[in-house]
């Protein structure tokens, strides 16, 4: 069981190194919001999450701007903590849920739209529900996160990697010498952002012209490189469209070009190239298309499954390690292979995401484990981020040559996340003064 006696939240901002561009938008700063659980007995939970406003609801961004979209979400975030307290629940999913169907109504007066996304309020949730399975954890005498997991969530998590390719972003503003800068650090497997929006007028047509030109540039760039890493021994691509294409046609066209220039027999994943609820069918397209945002949970995930898609971001850390545990599931059962997405995150949501990634099997293609983080690329200050990790300083945190290389250390800590951070417990108790 989960008892929650008090919720508190709080949150901070945190400035990005340069603007960072996905979906024909640019944000500055992430505001890292925090979450602290409590219960009568003494025992705690305490976990940060980030706000992501554009990646979990691009129209929320348009209608109340970068300032206006997050405090949105951060409102949803406090009035989910006002929910829970004195409350108990089976487990953190179960609370989740219980949740849900309020927050979406209640999200759609503090955005003034009719039609919010349900990942918006996903993002809401992170910090309150990785802070509930740490509570959940402690009160249940439970000490690592397989014991944490339930029982029948752990057959979508059979694996044990030593390594895991760490995912580097390349977003629009990412030239190419730093690109080459990445490829010669030992990254090999590089996500890709797809669908500029290069005058600002919406154009579809002078989006797929730039997608061409940036995917040949890359390509030109990287096909020579060389990684013991892939099946194929080339670089691995993972192009991320975020939902611009609007067509299968269209996205036809970009799949054609890249196969006459030779990037596609090196991609991996397409990941999200459709608008939600689309209902495009992806069978026979030529590559493996995955579903991200989309894939708000399972219902969501069998429709995808339906349309062809053949493989599932999960986002511990962007829609509730509940969801993304429930999504695991149904994906193992249907043979659809899963892997870790990043929210450009600090170190130690990089790790709640890494404990679910190291857990899960390769992604075709892949001879190791794959874990997406760009927060060492977008913030200005790591180190100082890094510092809030109960388990600072150990190997396993930053990745190394393109590889997170993991031990049996950090299974048998669960990566730190189930530690106190004093950072986020402060940053989330201050709303207790």
């Amino acid at each position: 069981m989960l008892r929650i006696d008090r919720a508190h939240c709080g949150y901070e901002a945190e400035v990005l190194n340069a603007p960072f561009g996905f979906k024909g938008k640019y944000i500055n700063s992430l505001w890292q919001s925090a979450v602290l659980l409590e219960d009568m007995d003494g025992h705690t939970g305490c976990a940060p999450g980030v706000q992501s406003v554009v990646w979990s609801d691009a129209a929320v961004f348009e209608q109340l701007g970068d300032l206006g979209g997050n405090d949105a979400m951060f409102q949803i975030t406090r009035r989910a903590c006002e929910m829970v307290q004195g409350q108990c629940f089976e487990t953190p999913i179960h609370m989740i849920r219980s949740l849900e169907e309020e927050l979406y109504v209640y999200a759609r007066r503090v955005t003034r739209l009719e039609d919010v996304r349900p990942t918006f309020v996903l993002n809401a949730l992170v910090p309150l529900d990785l802070a509930a399975w740490q509570l959940y954890a402690r009160q249940n005498a439970v000490h690592t996160f397989d014991d944490m997991v339930p029982d029948v969530f752990r057959a979508a998590l059979p694996a044990r990697h030593d390594k895991l390719a760490r995912i580097p972003l390349i977003s629009y503003n990412v030239g190419l010498d730093s690109v080459r800068e990445l490829a010669d650090s030992g990254d090999f497997l590089l996500k890709i952002k797809l669908g500029n929006d290069p005058e600002g007028d919406g154009d579809r047509e002078k989006m797929l012209q730039w997608d061409m030109r940036r995917v040949t540039q890359l390509h030109e760039a990287l096909r020579e490189r060389r990684t013991p890493y892939t099946e194929n021994g080339k670089l691995a691509y993972y192009f991320d469209a975020n939902g611009r294409y609007d067509s299968r046609d269209r996205l036809m066209r970009l799949l054609d070009h890249m196969d006459h220039i030779g990037a596609l027999t090196q991609t991996v994943l397409l990941e999200e190239p459709f608008p939600e609820n689309s209902g495009i069918d992806v069978h026979g397209m030529g590559v493996r298309v995955a579903g991200d945002e989309s894939a708000h949970g399972v219902r969501d995930a069998q429709e995808l499954i339906a349309l062809g898609y053949g493989a599932m971001a999960l986002k511990p850390i962007a829609k509730t390690l509940s969801v993304s545990l429930e999504v695991a599931k149904l994906a193992h059962e249907k043979g659809i292979p899963c892997f870790c997405a990043d929210l450009t995150v600090p170190p130690v949501l990089v790790d709640w995401n890494k404990c679910v990634a190291a857990r899960l099997n390769a992604i075709p293609g892949l001879k190791v484990g794959a874990l997406e983080s760009n927060g060492a690329q977008n913030y200005p200050d790591w180190a100082r981020l890094r510092s809030y990790h109960p388990l600072d300083g150990k190997e396993w945190i930053d990745a190394r040559q393109g590889l997170f290389r993991l031990d049996d250390e950090f299974y048998a800590s669960s990566g730190g996340v189930l530690m106190d951070s004093l950072h986020y417990m402060k940053i989330a108790g201050e709303e207790k003064k």
